[in-house]
C-alpha cells in the first residue's frame, strides 16, 4: 500500500518521496488512518518501526490550512536527543507545507525556546522537565493546543518522568486528541492511558517485544579484561563499518572511548555526564561519518535514528531484556539489515540467559579466528570500585588538609595585621606600644630596652623620651 492511499496532503507526499519512503511500515499503516480521523491512539510498537512518521504525518495533514500563530501540537519525549531528532524529522516531512516546529529541552539556553513559545510555532517537541520550567512564565501558554503526543512512555516511566507528565497535563486544554506510543505497557503506563485516552484505537498492544527481523544476532564469549581488545580486533579487520558500543556505566564508556582513541580509532562518547553541546556534536559527528564508533550508555538506546548503522555491540550485557531489544534496535531500522554482537563475560551468563528467554531462542556463540583469548592485557579498562573509592577518599583527605592549612595561615595573617593596627593606634594616642606576646618576665629582670647595673658617672641616667636633667651651678 503506498502513502498516497491515506489521502495525505500533496505537499506531505512530496516530502515523503524526497525522503525516500516508498511504502509505510506496519505501525504507519495501522496508526495513520485513525490518527487522521482525529481518534485517540494507544500504540505499542517495537523500536525502529517508524513511529515518528506514524504520528507526525497525520498531525501535519490536520494542521495544514488552519490558522497560524499559536502552538497546536505538543510532543513529549524522554531525552534531549530524541526531542531534537523528532524536531528534525518533522521539519523534513513539513518542508513544503510552511508549518514550523521547535525543540524544547534542557542543557541549552531558554532564550530561543522562549521565542518559539512567543512566536507560536505549530509544533513543540519537548522533554518534561524543561517544559515545566517554561510553564513558570506567562509566555508559555498552550491554551489552544489541539493534539498531544506522548512518545516512549515506558522510557519516561523508567526515568522517573511520570509525575512531571501529570503536572504538564494540568497546563493543557482538556479537549484535545491524544496519541500515546510505548514499546512496552507496564501497569503505570496502562493507568495513564486510561486517564487521558478516550475510546482509543489500539495497535499492536499484545505484540511481544523482539528484535527487528533484519538483525543478525551473535554472542562473543570473552573475559572482561579482553573485551576492549576484541572490539579493537573486529574494527581493525574491517568487519565493522560503523558501530554503537553500549556500556553499562558512564565510567566504562569514558574508559572504552579513551582506549579506542589511543589506537587511532575515530571515536566519541555520549552519556548523561556530557554537556548538551558535547552530546549533540558526538551524535552529529557519528551520523556524518566523522566518528566510526559511538560509545554510549542506555541514554542512546531509545529512539535515536542513524541511517545505515551496520553494527551494534553490547560491550556489556544489559541487566534487563527490554534494554537489549532497544539497544540492538538501533540497527536494521525501517526494515533495513544489521548485525548485533554481544560480548559476554562468564559473570554475565545469567543476564544473557534472561535475554534468550525473552527473544525465544538461543543466540549463536562465535569465536573470532586468530584472536588470542589467553593473553593478558597490559592495561585495565576499569579500575575496581574499591580502588576508586580509596582514591577518592585519599583525594578528599588531601583537600581537607589543604583547607585546614589555608584557614590556619589566614588566621595567623589576620592576627599579625590586628597587632600592627593596635600598635599604630597606641602610638597615635601617646601610649607605649603593646608588649609583644611571649613568656612572662621573671621577677627582678630589667625591662626590655633599659640598662641594668650601676648608673654611669656624671649623674643619673637620662629618662627615655623626657627632658634632660637639671644641673646645679
Amino acid at each position: 500500500m503506498p502513502f498516497s492511499s491515506f489521502g495525505l496532503h500533496p505537499d506531505l507526499l512530496r516530502g515523503v518521496k524526497e525522503l525516500g519512503f516508498t511504502r509505510p511500515t506496519p505501525i504507519q499503516n495501522d496508526a495513520i488512518p485513525p490518527a487522521l480521523a482525529g481518534k485517540d491512539l494507544l500504540a505499542c510498537a517495537m523500536t525502529g518501526s517508524g513511529k515518528t512518521a506514524a504520528f507526525m504525518l497525520p498531525i501535519l495533514h490536520r494542521l495544514i490550512g488552519k490558522p497560524r500563530g499559536f502552538t497546536r501540537c505538543l510532543v513529549i519525549t524522554p531525552t534531549r536527543e530524541l526531542a531534537a531528532q523528532i524536531d528534525e524529522h518533522t521539519r523534513e516531512l513539513a518542508v513544503h507545507t510552511g508549518l514550523t516546529s521547535a525543540s524544547v529541552f534542557g542543557g541549552v539556553g531558554m532564550g530561543p525556546q522562549e521565542h518559539a513559545f512567543r512566536a507560536g510555532v505549530d509544533i513543540i517537541v519537548a522533554t518534561p522537565g524543561r517544559l515545566l520550567d517554561h510553564f513558570r512564565f506567562g509566555y508559555a501558554k498552550l491554551d489552544r493546543l489541539e493534539i498531544l503526543v506522548i512518545d516512549e512512555a515506558d522510557r519516561m516511566l523508567d526515568m522517573g518522568f511520570l509525575p512531571d507528565i501529570k503536572r504538564v497535563l494540568r497546563h493543557l486544554p482538556a479537549k484535545r486528541q491524544n496519541l500515546l506510543f510505548s514499546a512496552t505497557m507496564p501497569g503505570p503506563i496502562a493507568e495513564l492511558s486510561r486517564d487521558i485516552l478516550h475510546a482509543p484505537a489500539t495497535i499492536n498492544l499484545e505484540r511481544k517485544s523482539a528484535p527487528a527481523i533484519g538483525i543478525t544476532q551473535a554472542v562473543y564469549p570473552v573475559t572482561q579484561e579482553l573485551k576492549s581488545q576484541l572490539l579493537l580486533e573486529l574494527l581493525s579487520r574491517g568487519e565493522i563499518r560503523s558501530v554503537i558500543a553500549f556500556t553499562r556505566t558512564k565510567h566504562r564508556a569514558n574508559r572504552l572511548a579513551d582506549f579506542l582513541k589511543k589506537y587511532n580509532v575515530a571515536c566519541e562518547r555520549i552519556h548523561g555526564n556530557r554537556s548538551q553541546a558535547q552530546r549533540t556534536e558526538a551524535l552529529a559527528g557519528f551520523k556524518s561519518g566523522k566518528y566510526r564508533v559511538l560509545v554510549a550508555t542506555d541514554i542512546a538506546a531509545r529512539g535515536i535514528d542513524i541511517e545505515q548503522l551496520s553494527h551494534v555491540v553490547n560491550f556489556d550485557v544489559p541487566h534487563v531484556p527490554d534494554d537489549y531489544i532497544h539497544r540492538v534496535g538501533r540497527t536494521a531500522r525501517a526494515e533495513a539489515t544489521g548485525d548485533a554482537f554481544t560480548f559476554v563475560a562468564p559473570d554475565e551468563e545469567g543476564d544473557l540467559n534472561a535475554i534468550e528467554r525473552a527473544v525465544g531462542k538461543r543466540l549463536p556463540r562465535v569465536t573470532l579466528p586468530g584472536f588470542d583469548y589467553s593473553k593478558r592485557p597490559q592495561e585495565r579498562l576499569e579500575v575496581p570500585i574499591a580502588e576508586r573509592i580509596a582514591q577518592i577518599r585519599a583525594q578528599k583527605a588531601g583537600e581537607r588538609a589543604r583547607a585546614k592549612e589555608k584557614v590556619e595561615r589566614r588566621n595567623r595573617t589576620e592576627a599579625e595585621m590586628n597587632a600592627r593596627i593596635d600598635d599604630k593606634v597606641r602610638r597615635q594616642a601617646g601610649a607605649p606600644p603593646r608588649r609583644p606576646s611571649g613568656p612572662p618576665r621573671p621577677a627582678g629582670a630589667p625591662r626590655p630596652g633599659l640598662r641594668s647595673g650601676p648608673a654611669p658617672a656624671g649623674g643619673p641616667p637620662r629618662r627615655p623620651g623626657g627632658p634632660p636633667p637639671r644641673r646645679n651651678g
